[in-house]
C-alpha cells in the first residue's frame, strides 16, 4: 500500500495541475467561442450564463492523465492504472463529441441518445471483460451486509455495463448548477479512495484521489460564479472514471449509498418523467433535483452546499456500510 504522504502528493499534483489547465483553457474556449448554450426550459436565472466557456472537462481529464501516467510516482504502477485512465478518456470523447456538436450548431442538443448509449454499452463491456481476465477481482462482486464476494459469472459483463451507463449519465445529470457536480465528485471519489484499503486496492485509491484532487483543482474556477463549465466532456469522464476505478475494488453494490446524490439526480428525472406522460402532472418543479429546490426559492450556491453536505453523509454511510 501506499504511503500517507504519497498519496496527498497524488492529489495535490492533480489539484495543481488541473488549476492551471483550466486558467489556460478559459482564454482559448473564449477565442474559440467555444461558449454554453442554455436549455430554454431550463431556469430563467440560469439563462445570463449563456456562452459562459464550456467543455473545461479538458482541463480536468488531461490533470487526471498527467498525474496518473506521467508523474515520477505513476512509473510504479500497474496497467491497471493506464486502463482506468483510457476508459475515463474514451467516455469523455463521448462527451467531447456531445459538447462540440452543440457548440458547433449553437443549440442545446448535441448527439442523439442513441449514439450516446450504444458508445457507452460498448465501452462498458469492454471494462468489464478487462476485469474479468486480467484483474483478480474476475467476476467476483463484494456484497455488502453480508460481506462476501460472490462470483456473478456470465453476468458480470452485462451488471457491470449497467453500473457504469446508470453511473456516467447520472453524474452528468448532476452538472447543472456552478461547482456541483466538481464539488460532489470531490467528496465521492474521496470516501471511495478510503473505502479502497479495505479492498486493498491501492490502484483504485490512487485514481480516486487524483479524480479528487482534478475536480478541486476545477473548483478555483468553476465555483459561483463559474468562469468555466466541465460540460458533457467532463462529466461523462469522470462518471466513468470513478466508476471505473470502484468496478476494479469490487465495490460495485457501494455506488448507491456513497454515490447517492447521483442516484437521487437520476431518480429525479425518471420519476418526472414517468408522472408527467402517464398523469401530465409533475411530481418536482424542475427535473434533476437540484432545479427543484433552485426554483423553491433558494439561492444557487445554498443548493450545491445542501449537496455538498449530503454527498458526505452519503459517503459516511456507504463507511458504516462497509465496516459492518
Amino acid at each position: 500500500m501506499k504511503g500517507i504522504l504519497e498519496l496527498v502528493i497524488f492529489f495535490a499534483i492533480a489539484m495543481v495541475l488541473s488549476a492551471v489547465f483550466t486558467g489556460l483553457e478559459i482564454p482559448v474556449l473564449k477565442k474559440k467561442q467555444f461558449g454554453q448554450y442554455i436549455r430554454e426550459e431550463g431556469p430563467k436565472s440560469h439563462l445570463k450564463k449563456q456562452g459562459t466557456p464550456t467543455m473545461g472537462g479538458l482541463a480536468i481529464y488531461g490533470a487526471i492523465v498527467v498525474a496518473a501516467l506521467f508523474t515520477p510516482l505513476a512509473g510504479a504502477h500497474k496497467a491497471h492504472m493506464a486502463v482506468m485512465v483510457v476508459f475515463g478518456l474514451l467516455f469523455g470523447l463521448i462527451g467531447f463529441l456531445d459538447d462540440f456538436i452543440k457548440v458547433a450548431k449553437k443549440h442545446n442538443l448535441g448527439l442523439r441518445a442513441w449514439q450516446k448509449l450504444v458508445l457507452q454499452i460498448l465501452f462498458g463491456v469492454l471494462l468489464a471483460l478487462y476485469v474479468m481476465k486480467f484483474t483478480d477481482a474476475g467476476s467476483n462482486v463484494w456484497i455488502p451486509f453480508i460481506n462476501k464476494d460472490v462470483d456473478f459469472g456470465g453476468l458480470y459483463v452485462p451488471f457491470v455495463a449497467f453500473v457504469i451507463v446508470a453511473m456516467a449519465n447520472s453524474v452528468n445529470l448532476t452538472d447543472g448548477l456552478d461547482g456541483l457536480c466538481a464539488g460532489v465528485t470531490a467528496i465521492t471519489s474521496l470516501f471511495f479512495a478510503g473505502m479502497g484499503f479495505e479492498f486493498m486496492a491501492t490502484d483504485s485509491i490512487v485514481f480516486c484521489l487524483i479524480i479528487a484532487g482534478a475536480c478541486c483543482g476545477f473548483l478555483v474556477f468553476n465555483h459561483y460564479p463559474a468562469k468555466i463549465f466541465m460540460g458533457d466532456t467532463g462529466s461523462m469522464a469522470l462518471g466513468a472514471a470513478l466508476t471505473g476505478a470502484v468496478v476494479m475494488m469490487k465495490a460495485e453494490f457501494l455506488i448507491p449509498f456513497a454515490g447517492f446524490v447521483y442516484v437521487m439526480e437520476s431518480l429525479s428525472v425518471i420519476i418526472q418523467v414517468i408522472s408527467f406522460k402517464s398523469t401530465g402532472k409533475r411530481v418536482f418543479r424542475m427535473a434533476p433535483i437540484h432545479h427543484h429546490f433552485e426554483l423553491g426559492g433558494m439561492k444557487e450556491v445554498q443548493v450545491v452546499k445542501m449537496f455538498y453536505g449530503f454527498a458526505v453523509i452519503c459517503g459516511i454511510i456507504a463507511v458504516v456500510i462497509l465496516k459492518i
